[in-house]
């Protein structure tokens, strides 16, 4: 089977109406990152009902806005470029007593049409040395985006926020692994969350297919636009290696690449775990 051939529906609902998933109507690919166990701090588990990660916000309905609001969320912060909410006319909502951000991990020149052809190309090969190229993108541009929920997070540690980008794989699936690092969840929970887009993406897999077959590279390659939306469990694992490899570490990127101190980076790591008891 194919990483974007339908999934059987039976299967899909029953995994989207458990943990990690989180209903919000008119938004796919909602997740819950709280109840993952510390291997770096054994007994305590990330913060549940506090950090969530999703697709983008655009469509999102009035029941929808009020279910982000039950959910304690207080800042919603949205990865897109520039370029992409323009060209797919899905502005930021307004979500009343929620700030909702934006802050692009590339900013409008890294969307220019030569840049999204290189990447488009990465993508289309669906092969794990591609991504983990594209995600040292995400990594060299993101600081400043990143930098947004990680000081949220030191912060307003009673506040809960979310972030997103288009689909909620790629640039949201670094955040949610740089966050989850910092907590000491182990790798294959790392992995284990990013497979879940494969499901929580599902229910959008028509609009996906339809928005990529507006892209020449896509159009007449239905494989290509397949292997974008890749999002295997190994890939997550091979990255997770490449980023202490090349980065030194999760700590350590969030030194150089955020500009955050030790401190600031131990309050973060406080901050986001809670006893398993609680």
């Amino acid at each position: 089977m194919h990483d974007l051939d339908p999934l059987d529906p039976a299967y899909v609902r029953e995994v989207l109406s458990k943990p990690p998933f989180v209903i919000i109507p008119g938004v796919i690919n909602v997740r819950d990152l709280g109840g993952l166990s510390s291997t770096t701090h054994p007994g305590q588990i990330t913060k549940p009902g506090y950090l969530f990660r999703s697709a983008e916000l655009s469509g999102i309905t009035d029941e929808g806005k009020a279910k982000v609001r039950e959910l304690g969320v207080t800042k919603v912060f949205d990865f897109r470029s520039d370029t992409e909410i323009r060209k797919y006319n899905t502005p930021l909502p307004v979500v009343e007593g929620v700030d909702v951000i934006h802050t692009p991990v590339f900013q409008t020149a890294d969307y220019s049409p030569e840049m999204m052809a290189k990447r488009y190309q990465l993508y289309a090969s669906g092969k794990t040395e591609a991504f983990l190229e594209l995600y040292s993108q995400i990594l060299d541009h993101g600081g400043h985006a990143f930098s947004a929920i990680l000081r949220h997070v030191r912060d307003k540690p009673n506040e809960g926020c979310l972030f997103h980008c288009t689909a909620g794989k790629d640039r949201t699936g670094i955040m949610a692994a740089i966050l989850l690092k910092l907590a000491g969840v182990d790798s294959d929970a790392i992995s284990t969350d990013y497979a879940l887009t494969r499901v929580g993406r599902e229910p959008a897999r028509e609009k996906i297919m339809a928005r990529l077959s507006k892209e020449p590279l896509f159009a007449s390659n239905n494989e290509a636009a397949l292997n974008m939306f890749t999002c295997r469990h190994e890939t997550m694992q091979a990255f997770l290696v490449h980023f202490d490899e090349k980065y030194g570490g999760v700590d350590n990127y969030v030194k150089h690449y955020v500009g955050l101190s030790d401190e600031e980076i131990a309050t973060i790591k406080r901050n986001m775990l809670v006893p398993v008891s609680s």
